[in-house]
């Protein structure tokens, strides 16, 4: 591999080497958070997922297509979780999926990943935004009726909040997601004086083959109910953009990201459990604030509305970290323009902060929370394919690799995952053939973009593409 200005990497890329200033005015914030504040983050990533979103899947599998659901989602991101572990403590960069990828696929399967976690990034909080509406209207805050201000003042205030830095931005999110999970006891120990087991099957069979009252849809409905599933932990992966950010990630990603994953296994739990058998499975099916309508009227079910919308900004907010970090980093790089990653005063990257936000804004102009809910759901299952794929692939081109962290089980564990994401792509097309295309159509269009210009242009001296280079030094030594 030649360190000289300009590089040719395989596939037709071409690489040059920028300034030190260049990489000066592209620093983030290093050494912010330890794995408290990672665990935190990752839970934060997810929590809104407990209070909307997922009973969706009750439409289309039943409580007992998506309890099913669930179950193998839970294994495929823990699984997941534990891959992801091995890849952030060896490569700890912004770049969290697309460096894993980068470095074992090469700039196109690295690029292709890393557009598929920035669409699910960028498309997520503004899922998220309408259902923060549905919850705002639902109490009537300021005889608010109309969404849209609601989204805008949400995101308005939460990039604020990001551009005065990451340490600010961590601790904020972390508070607000304590709240999210008080929330959660009070709603359980409410919707424990309501359940009755009778409400599980409240949904009439259909005609469907296999269908019966645990199982209205039949076993169609269980595939059907993967994307719901999904919403359950989707974006916990994104702990990993922060590694850079992070005091010694070596350790603090892996202790981290694990531990947020088995809060959230035990939150799930508790929501799809509870929710169902006290509200019915018929009515939390098609709310867009599930966990207050279950509980129906009364002081719990006002206390839990309130703070639903605090586990919904925890996520909105921290999602919103995610993508400006998978920005900052392609742009770093020279995937995507440049200015993109220039960082402000207090080491935060300003256009990547507000441009996928007023993307976003605009797509929760729609009000589609269930469709945008499927456009970063079928992103995010072809991103978790690519990375799994990545780390089977390094631990067999790579075995010598430094790797202060090793997956258990190995690439069992990895290919598990892989299996279930694949299945997991299929079922959003089964869903909502629409929004799956509208994602893979968005991910084309980056790919041209990188096709014809953006390889002629990568930045060689940027961590991510460091990253490989030594890779095919060392290569080429042996």
């Amino acid at each position: 591999m030649s360190i000289s200005n300009e590089s040719h990497l395989p596939g037709g890329v071409e690489a040059h080497r920028e300034s030190a200033e260049y990489l000066h005015k592209r620093q983030l914030k290093r050494g912010t958070a330890g794995w408290v504040l990672v665990a935190g983050l990752g839970v934060s990533y997810v929590v809104s997922g407990d209070y909307s979103g997922w009973n969706f899947g009750l439409a289309q599998g039943g409580f007992g297509g998506l309890a099913i659901a669930v179950v193998v989602i839970a294994v495929m991101y823990f699984c997941l979780v534990l891959g992801m572990s091995e890849l952030s403590a060896s490569l700890p960069a912004a770049g969290g999926g697309y460096t894993f990828a980068r470095r074992a696929l090469g700039p196109w399967g690295g690029f292709a990943t890393g557009t598929a976690i920035l669409i699910e990034y960028s498309i997520a909080p503004a899922a998220i935004a309408t259902f923060i509406g549905a919850y705002v209207e639902s109490l009537n805050i300021f005889g608010i009726k109309d969404g849209w201000w609601v989204y805008l003042a949400v995101y308005a205030i939460f990039i604020g909040i990001h551009l005065a830095g990451v340490g600010e931005a961590l601790k904020v999110m972390f508070g607000i997601t304590a709240v999210a999970l008080v929330g959660l006891v009070i709603f359980a120990i409410a919707a424990l004086t309501k359940f009755d087991a009778g409400n599980f099957t409240d949904i009439p069979a259909t005609h469907a083959a296999g269908a019966s009252s645990f199982l209205p849809f039949g076993f169609i409905g269980i595939w059907a109910a993967i994307p719901f599933a999904i919403w359950f932990f989707l974006a916990i992966e994104g702990v990993t953009l922060a590694a850079e950010e992070t005091e010694n990630p070596e350790k603090n990603m892996p202790k981290g990201i694990t531990t947020a994953m088995v809060i959230l296994i035990i939150t799930c739990a508790i929501v799809l459990i509870l929710a169902t058998g006290a509200g019915g499975a018929l009515l939390v099916s098609g709310s867009g604030s599930p966990l207050v309508d279950s509980l129906g009227s009364g002081v719990a079910a006002k206390l839990v509305n309130y703070i639903g919308l605090a586990g919904l900004i925890a996520s909105f907010f921290s999602v919103i970290y995610a993508y400006s970090r998978q920005l900052f980093a392609l742009s770093r790089a020279g995937y995507l323009p440049t200015v993109l990653s220039v960082t402000n005063r207090r080491k935060a990257p300003t256009l990547a902060l507000i441009v996928p936000g007023v993307i976003g804004f605009l797509l929760s102009m729609s009000g589609k929370g269930d469709i945008l809910l499927n456009v970063a759901v079928c992103a995010a299952a072809i991103s978790y394919v690519l990375m799994m794929v990545s780390h089977i692939v390094l631990r067999r081109r790579e075995p010598d690799m430094t790797r202060p962290y090793r997956t258990p089980g190995g690439t069992i564990t990895t290919g598990v995952a892989l299996v279930i994401a694949l299945v997991a792509v299929v079922a959003t097309f089964l869903v909502d053939v629409v929004a799956a295309l509208c994602c893979v159509g968005a991910i084309a269009v980056f790919m041209l973009y990188f096709a014809l210009y953006s390889r002629h242009h990568l930045v060689a001296n940027s961590p991510d593409e460091e990253f490989a280079a030594l890779a095919e030094a060392e290569k080429e030594l042996e």
